[in-house]
């Protein structure tokens, strides 16, 4: 069975998030990628792949050539197979464990690299400010690696979530408390902000704590570290010490 017209306008369309939105569909690429949403609560809507034999034990498979295939893929160079997943429910929020806070994170690679972190240091939840990129986009899916398959992700009002949350609130920041000689609790939110201005000041006055990561080089020139490296530092140490 051949892609069909409608089939390559919906698809393609899933680049632009009003039509995420409005057909509540996002695509994934790629063998482990689509594995790890098959192997998850995410609901299946349609299969595209190269050989049908690999999902004989699913339905919705669609069998398509090379040539479709690179129609519908966002890759330089396409995988193999490319799965539709409808987007699942708002979840309620947890409201223990640590929790990150992006506010307004604009790179779709550091979004996917902090999801994948999350999974990784058993974050359960990631709260996210209205303007961070949205998490079903392709490029964040590809670099979540299908870690968006085990992390709850919610979009919200940060400021607003801020107040609510009766745990620590922690702000990534430049001149804290050096992280390394912080006491850090297993209840709380970290927020870490935006990759060119940092945290808005609006955020930054709701929290109860800053920390930041020392420069040990001699110079002690760099401005700043990435995003998603400075959340992977500050991640094993909220581990490390709870």
């Amino acid at each position: 069975m051949s892609l069909s017209k409608n089939q390559l306008k919906t698809i393609t369309s899933l680049n632009q998030k009003k039509y995420r939105t409005a057909h509540h569909l996002f695509a994934a690429e790629g063998t482990k990628i689509v594995a790890e949403f098959l192997n998850s609560n995410f609901e299946l809507e349609q299969l595209f792949c190269l050989d049908n034999s690999i999902y004989k034990n699913l339905e919705k498979v669609t069998e398509i050539s090379e040539n479709e295939l690179k129609k519908i893929s966002t890759l330089v160079t396409p995988n193999n197979v490319l799965a539709l997943f409808k987007i699942p429910s708002i979840e309620t929020s947890v409201k223990s464990g640590l929790i990150v806070a992006l506010d307004d994170i604009n790179d779709p690679g550091n979004l996917g690299a902090i999801i994948r972190l999350c999974d990784w240091f058993g974050v359960d939840q990631l709260i996210c400010s209205i303007n961070t990129v949205d998490c079903y986009n392709q490029k964040v899916v590809q670099a979540s690696m299908g870690s968006l398959a085990r992390v709850s992700i919610i979009y919200t009002e940060l400021a607003e979530y801020i107040q609510q949350s009766n745990v620590p609130k922690y702000a990534a920041v430049m001149d804290g408390e050096n992280v390394y000689k912080s006491n850090l609790p297993q209840n709380a939110v970290l927020v870490m902000g935006n990759e060119a201005n940092g945290i808005r000041d609006s955020i930054s006055k709701l929290v109860t704590n800053t920390i930041s990561i020392p420069r040990f080089g001699v110079l002690k020139q760099t401005e700043s570290l990435n995003v998603a490296t400075a959340t992977a530092i500050l991640l094993s140490e909220f581990k490390r010490l709870t």
